[in-house]
């Protein structure tokens, strides 16, 4: 049998079978089509005037260009596992809740409330049943402007017992930001602190600009100005009352903002099968590349509203049973007292929060031999600050992770991290993960290129994402320089500003650096 899949604008590949590929590739400038033919015949044009059949044999490789280049397509050293994605978020995320039902779940870090894991499925179900008398139905969505907060638990997973769509927000966009992304994601209800109101509140020069009690709802989690709800109204209900809704694994249940680094936020739908099946890629399995066990304390410093917290950082936790601590808002001594405080053992990070510990010299006096691992994330850890951190954190394991909103998220692990770890060197960002496949292509001229070739990553599988570069080694660990659209062109070179950027980092005497041309 003969199949085609999707690759690259100037590549067609066609298989025999699973385990053999074909690749015919053309110059850039030529469109490769795939046109009808003769039975075991499939004909690729690869310019008006110029046919190239290739045959179809049964247990054969055909090559146009001889088969003798090796394919450089790599997948996790860790084996294949059997995903359970059939079923809804909020389901999957508390499928083992009976083992802990009193374990600690959520802890608040501003005020050192906690919330068991019953309690959490409790208040989860309670907001689904408020959000439903307020006139949530299946596919509506609503948005969460907020910190770190319980609440913001309560109300994702709530919206989604119902089949409705949670937008997260940056409670620090503009007021502009934020109307434009209730118009773009059509939000029917918005759950915030009563501080940010004022940013929902249209002046009267803004005919066209949505209002609250006409377009949408407000719910504060605390005090409500004029026209709000308070939260705690949600959670009066009775969770009995949950209405019965078939949610089915295509269904969207999250609609994150991309980080718009290169250009306007854009929406991205993630749906309950795509969330699900990246988390279990993750934490599910005999030996899961993210190893987290009930008894750990999973740090909760960077802000939910981005998808690296809510998915690594929140559901990641919550499927393996782990506590996570909530912390509203980043200070550096604050951080420290309550890893010292709670025994914080799983830290995930982004780069400037490991340099902010690094170069802290309050860190010496506080204890942190709790952390046992640390997986950063967000954008590249160069080698000499990883180093530098590893140095400062002798007792934790270090590793990277690569993802991006599009992709569901997570693309690429450190095996550092798994239950049985694999040796990761300094500046990787791992392995590709389970149950997917990525490869490095040129960027000017679509070719697969081999180790240690910096180009664009690919990945096939459910998702196939595109616009980083970077490149894998010998060992297959995956390396990220940088996003295509930042690096900067200089006589004839691609320039990575964060490859400087790390470099003048690394000396002691800087706190910070950006490379801009």
């Amino acid at each position: 049998m003969i199949y085609v899949h999707a690759a690259p604008s100037s590549m067609i590949s066609i298989g025999a079978a699973p385990s053999n590929r074909i690749d015919v590739r053309a110059a850039p400038s030529n469109m490769i089509s795939v046109r009808s033919a003769p039975s075991n015949k499939i004909p690729v044009r690869a310019a008006p005037s110029n046919k190239i059949y290739v045959r179809a044999a049964p247990s054969n490789m055909i090559s146009v260009r001889a088969a003798l280049l090796p394919a450089f397509v790599y997948r996790s050293k860790l084996p294949d596992i059997p995903i359970t994605n059939q079923i809804p978020l909020h389901t999957y995320c508390f499928e083992n809740i009976s083992q802990y039902p009193e374990k600690p779940c959520l802890i608040t870090g501003s005020n050192g409330r906690i919330y068991s894991y019953y309690e959490t499925h409790l208040n989860c179900q309670k907001t689904s049943v408020g959000l439903s008398k307020l006139g949530i139905r299946k596919g509506d969505v609503i948005m969460l402007l907020l910190q770190n907060c319980p609440e913001f638990v309560f109300s994702f997973l709530g919206a989604s017992m119902l089949g409705a769509v949670s937008t997260t927000a940056n409670p620090f966009y503009t007021q502009a930001e934020i109307f434009k992304q209730i118009k773009a994601s059509k939000t029917k209800l918005i759950i915030t602190q009563s501080q940010y109101v004022k940013k929902l509140q249209a002046d009267d020069s803004g005919e066209n600009a949505p209002r609250i009690g006409k377009d949408f709802i407000v719910v504060t989690v605390d005090d409500p100005p004029e026209n709000c709800l308070r939260f705690s109204t949600l959670l009066d209900a009775d969770e009995k009352e949950i209405p019965s809704v078939s949610i089915q694994p295509e269904n969207a249940v999250l609609l994150p903002y991309s980080s718009g680094t290169t250009g306007p936020p854009k929406g991205t739908i993630l749906t309950h099968k795509s969330l699900t099946s990246s988390i279990a890629q993750q934490v599910d399995g005999e030996n899961p590349n993210l190893y987290l066990k009930s008894s750990d304390v999973v740090l909760c410093a960077l802000p939910l509203f981005h998808i690296y917290a809510i998915h690594i950082v929140l559901l990641c936790s919550l499927r393996a049973g782990a506590g996570v601590l909530l912390m509203p808002k980043f200070n550096n001594t604050i951080l420290m007292q309550l890893i010292q405080r709670y025994r914080v053992s799983v830290a995930p990070v982004v780069p400037p929060l490991v340099r902010a510990l690094v170069k802290n010299p309050k860190v010496g006096s506080f204890d942190l031999s709790s952390i046992r691992a640390v997986l950063s994330g967000a954008a590249p850890l160069g080698k000499e600050l990883e180093d530098a951190f590893k140095s400062r954190f002798p007792q934790a394991v270090v590793g990277q992770g690569y993802g991006m909103t599009e992709a569901g998220p997570v693309l690429a692990m450190s095996l550092a991290l798994a239950k049985q770890s694999f040796p990761s060197k300094s500046g990787s960002c791992g392995t590709v993960v389970r149950n997917a496949e990525l490869k490095v292509i040129d960027i000017d001229t679509g070719l697969t290129l081999g180790h240690n070739q910096s180009g664009e990553i690919c990945i096939r599988g459910p998702q196939i994402m595109r616009g980083d570069i970077g490149f894998v080694d010998e060992d297959e660990e995956v390396f990220i320089i940088d996003r295509i659209k930042e690096m900067i062109k200089f006589r004839g070179f691609q320039v990575a500003p964060a490859e400087l950027e790390a470099v003048l980092s690394s000396h002691p005497l800087v706190a910070d650096a950006a490379v801009v041309a």
